[in-house]
């Protein structure tokens, strides 16, 4: 069975594995998908991850991260643009998420990357979602 929007089934999936203290969560691979838990990864948001092949498309094994007293490293994660409903936005409507605590996730022409980064090559494009 086809799955409508995989992005939200990623990001549906790491909040649910760090919402039940999984250590790390399983998710079917593709190459957008290995980007967005790279720029996780890189903004401190999961440990790390790994992109496991097999016969059909590969799994992505993100590792979840937890603070002190198994705090949660992400407080919440929102998916903005849907494939019912795309969202974009020019470089200067880009607005920090949480004054600058979150990470907004933009698809561009450049591949995807952060709101601040999006900024500062003065670069639009789909909005992805949120982070914090």
């Amino acid at each position: 069975m086809s799955m409508s929007d995989p992005i939200a089934d990623l990001l549906t999936r790491i909040r649910n594995g760090s919402r039940a203290k999984f250590n790390s969560v399983d998710i079917p691979g593709s190459k957008m998908k290995t980007e967005l838990a790279k720029l996780m990864r890189n903004e401190g948001f999961i440990r790390n991850y790994k992109f496991i092949k097999d016969d059909k498309q590969g799994i992505l094994r993100v590792y979840l991260k937890y603070g002190q007293a198994q705090k949660n490293a992400i407080v919440g994660i929102q998916r903005v643009s849907k494939p019912s409903r795309r969202v974009y936005v020019r470089s200067k409507d880009i607005k920090p998420v949480l004054n600058g605590m979150g990470v907004a996730v933009l698809s561009t022409s450049k591949g995807i990357m952060t709101d601040r980064q999006a900024r500062k090559d003065n670069l639009g494009g789909e909005f992805l979602c949120k982070i914090w």
